[in-house]
């Protein structure tokens, strides 16, 4: 499927990917974010917690939502400080939630992933690290061979940072990049050398690292076909093991600092579309394996080997290894996801400290998945994940004919079909083709019920699929 995106014709495919381009969610969940209420809190999900079974393999997510400074491209949940008094309050209170959250379960199952994100999870000191992990996996054991995951910034990651990680566990590791040229870093406050980035992959990779990931971004302000290529052959050279390749999302509305971003300095759709389609060749020419909308691995990766055994799954970190798994979060705004629901904690560190004071659990919002939405989760989760949803995989979970209870979407997936996106066989099952897997995002919109409500909002909601 990836070796075909390199024979596209891109003067042929972009004005049809063109007309795709809007506001669309990125389906790390269904029902997505927007949908949750306020009438699930803690209580909810304590009865939740206690529901899943002891032998239900984990995963883990710690949320630290420090940064030394501000990258004015991001629209993750982060506070700037230099404050040390923050950090350490910070681990007072994930310590209490994480107690709450063990107590909530009859008995925890072996965690099999264990993966910190933030923020600037290395924004903590050594000394911190070890604390947080230790008490992490004092509540949640770690099983024998888990994969446990970090992000970090190259800009404040020592030496001794990277011998605390190691000897915690932690065995990969994503950098952030986004992009090296001068100007383009300039414009998102974001100044990181080739040179500081490839020393730390090489401390890791020295420290026995298993695993090494870059995250990119296509869209920036400046952005141009030659600063993108540039800034490609400095990553390929140094050769992580995977690559995210995310599209710039320009939600001012959620990011405020993104209104200095003026929109003649950000790329035109045209020139957006052909950073993406270009980055994505040239990642594909030099061995990659396209595992989904934005990620690439090693074709030796286990994400690439998650994607050939029809393990793949997608929630808030991303593409992720292992299917099936309830989801544990923990700091402010982290989200849980189990079986039959999803949990958000209160989103800004201070107020989530003093929920966590007071009841344990800082839950601030969730949802209870109805049969409809469990139904429609899988659907778009096999859309996303492995680019195809088989009609007799759907009768095997759910006893159902997919054609007959879906008739009014596949109908809907017409127009895709006819501009050469989607394959709609007899029995309703949908293949989305090469061309297709640049806007699945699309694709999988055709399944969400609650879609044209948000989009009907005063407000955006969702970047743009495009």
């Amino acid at each position: 499927m990836s070796e075909s995106l390199l024979d596209l014709d891109l003067d042929r495919a972009e004005p049809v990917l063109l007309r795709y381009a809007g506001a669309g969610p990125r389906y790390t969940s269904y029902p997505t974010a927007p949908v949750w209420s306020e009438h699930y809190g803690p209580e909810q999900l304590r009865e939740d917690l206690g529901r899943l079974g002891p032998r239900d393999p984990l995963s883990l997510y710690v949320h630290v939502p420090f940064c030394k400074s501000l990258c004015h491209f991001c629209a993750c949940n982060r506070v700037i400080t230099r404050d040390a008094a923050l950090p350490a309050r910070f681990l007072d209170d994930v310590e209490r939630e994480i107690a709450a959250a063990r107590a909530a379960l009859p008995e925890p199952g072996p965690v099999i992933q264990h993966h910190w994100g933030g923020g600037t999870p290395t924004h903590l000191s050594p000394l911190a690290v070890r604390r947080l992990f230790g008490a992490v996996c004092e509540g949640f054991p770690l099983a024998k061979g888990a994969e446990v995951s970090i992000e970090v910034d190259p800009r404040v990651t020592t030496p001794e940072h990277v011998e605390a990680l190691r000897e915690c566990g932690f065995e990969r590791i994503s950098l952030g990049v986004q992009d090296f040229d001068p100007r383009v870093q300039a414009a998102i406050h974001r100044v990181q050398s080739v040179e500081e980035t490839a020393d730390l992959v090489a401390r890791a990779r020295d420290a026995g690292f298993a695993s090494v990931s870059f995250d990119l971004i296509y869209g920036l302000p400046f952005q141009t076909l030659e600063s993108m290529a540039r800034t490609l052959d400095s990553v390929l050279a140094i050769g992580p093991d995977r690559i995210a390749l995310y599209a710039y999302a320009h939600v001012t509305w959620v990011a405020k600092q993104q209104r200095g971003f003026e929109r003649h300095d950000l790329p035109e759709p045209k020139l957006r579309l052909r950073l993406q389609l270009e980055a994505f060749r040239r990642i594909l020419r030099s061995g990659y394996v396209h595992v989904g909308m934005d990620h690439f691995a090693r074709p030796e990766d286990e994400l690439a080997r998650a994607l050939r055994d029809r393990t793949l799954r997608r929630n808030f970190m991303g593409y992720t290894t292992h299917a099936g798994l309830d989801l544990l979060g923990f700091g402010p705004s982290a989200i849980s996801e189990l079986t039959g629901a999803y949990a958000q904690s209160v989103r800004e560190p201070d107020a989530w400290g003093e929920a966590v004071r007071e009841r344990g659990l800082a839950t601030l919002r969730g949802h209870r998945l109805s049969r409809d939405d469990q139904e429609r989760r899988f659907a778009i989760g096999e859309i996303m994940c492995h680019g195809e949803l088989r009609a007799a995989d759907w009768k095997a979970r759910f006893a159902s004919d997919f054609a007959t209870r879906f008739a009014a979407e596949l109908r809907a997936l017409d127009a895709l079909e006819r501009d050469g996106l989607v394959s709609v066989a007899a029995d309703g099952s949908v293949r989305v083709s090469t061309l297709g897997r640049l806007v699945v995002r699309n694709v999988a919109m055709v399944f969400d019920a609650y879609l044209e409500g948000q989009q009907a909002a005063p407000k955006p909601l969702f970047s743009q699929t495009v």
